[in-house]
């Protein structure tokens, strides 16, 4: 197949992600938080855009837009996410809706294009009612039981409310229907600094990281913070921030080479000045793309809270509250990326895994997956910092056109 350079419109790609950022508008970042003013005005403006690339589409009855092509020949699926994380940055989620709207105006009418490309933005990705439940959605992996489930993690709000205050109550949920693609492609930003640092352009998204997420909880003894003697105190709080440094001792030497682990957030009851924590918890996560990794790991926080409970002073419960697989993109998705890469970015890539979750590690479960990363300046993200130099938007949306041509052409 020659290289040949598509017709893409690195101006019009700037200008509609200027559009979505200006929805919303925050700092020099986004607010759009699932389902607020602000995520609803993004996902109409797409629709907006979807016929001038042949598609079609509406929002189903979890905030999804999946949209079609009634062109003939293979179906490519293409997206990401219009929402954000709280007070955050403009280019997480956008930048994948973006090119693959791109990609649909320039591939879709081109007759010489055996196929199309068919755009979808998923609802909530980042989390704020749970864990990927637009495009798990879309795979048939959510129950109507695990949206009367759903809350805001913000406001508490339930989705169903929420579903109803944005006129989204009763329509139906928008599923696969498999065999219609060939597979499914997704951009994003890097989210941390190997690129830049490095001085290429493109990543090839190997992997996508499984998320193991903890609720580790600390019993011990309320009591007063001035009278208390310290040799019969049991502060959870103290053995809480004791556990803590243990993992950070431990976990290096059972880890794997690109193992990530936070300690998201600390509570501790009542949480008052003058009184010793009768209760403490954390929220503790682990970040990997091989299971074996997290099982050693998992096995270690279970014998580090088998000491910390014989020693008798508080007790401790390591209670696994996710479980998130990790995903391997497809090897062919990943060498049309190579090679559109090294037809138009001078083979600046390379192969990488991803530390963050996203949207394709869930559509990989029904058919094949790639992602393709550009540069972040300073590796930041969620953050209104959070952002891509103009000219690397524009030669991310080059290669992502033309890995899309390349796949739709095998």
């Amino acid at each position: 197949m020659p290289d040949t350079s598509l017709p893409v419109d690195g101006a019009r790609v700037l200008s509609d992600l200027n559009a979505l950022r200006a929805i919303g508008a925050y700092k020099t970042g986004v607010h759009k938080p699932t389902f607020s003013d602000a995520h609803m005005g993004s996902l109409h403006w797409l629709i907006e855009q979807l016929p001038a690339a042949g598609l079609t589409a509406s929002i189903d009855g979890i905030g999804n837009v999946v949209s079609t092509s009634a062109k003939a020949g293979a179906k490519l699926l293409a997206g990401s996410h219009l929402e954000s994380q709280n007070y955050a940055g403009w280019l997480d989620g956008p930048l994948g809706v973006v090119y693959a709207l791109e990609a649909a105006r320039v591939l879709n009418p081109d007759p010489d294009i055996k196929g199309a490309v068919e755009v979808a933005a998923w609802c909530d990705e980042e989390g704020h009612f749970g864990h990927f439940l637009g495009s798990r959605s879309y795979v048939g992996g959510v129950t109507e039981a695990d949206i009367d489930a759903a809350r805001d993690r913000t406001s508490g709000r339930t989705m169903r409310d929420s579903l109803a205050a944005v006129g989204l109550a009763g329509r139906a949920l928008v599923t696969a229907e498999r065999g219609r693609h060939i597979g499914y492609l997704e951009a994003h930003i890097e989210q941390g600094e190997t690129l830049e640092s490095s001085r290429l352009k493109i990543g090839i998204v190997t992997s996508i990281v499984g998320i193991w997420q903890y609720r580790i909880t600390f019993s011990g003894e309320q009591n007063h913070a001035g009278t208390t003697r310290m040799a019969i105190r049991k502060d959870a709080g103290l053995a809480l921030a004791r556990f803590c440094v243990a993992i950070d001792e431990r976990f290096p030497k059972l880890c794997g080479p690109r193992t990530v682990w936070t300690a998201g957030r600390i509570t501790l009851d009542p949480g008052a000045p003058s009184i010793i924590p009768g209760r403490a918890e954390m929220l503790f996560q682990i970040r990997d793309d091989d299971p074996s990794v997290v099982a050693r790991l998992e096995a270690a926080l279970h014998g580090m809270a088998h000491e910390v409970n014989a020693q008798g002073r508080c007790e401790v419960v390591v209670e696994c509250i996710r479980k998130g697989a990790p995903a391997m993109m497809d090897a062919a998705f990943q060498q049309a990326i190579e090679d559109a890469s090294d037809a138009l970015a001078g083979g600046k890539s390379l192969r990488m895994p991803s530390g963050a979750g996203h949207d394709a590690q869930v559509l990989a479960t029904i058919m094949p997956a790639g992602m393709l990363f550009v540069p972040s300046i300073g590796g930041i993200s969620h953050h209104w910092h959070e952002n891509t130099a103009d000219e690397d938007i524009v030669t991310g949306a080059q290669v992502f056109v033309d890995a899309c041509r390349r796949l739709l052409a095998k």
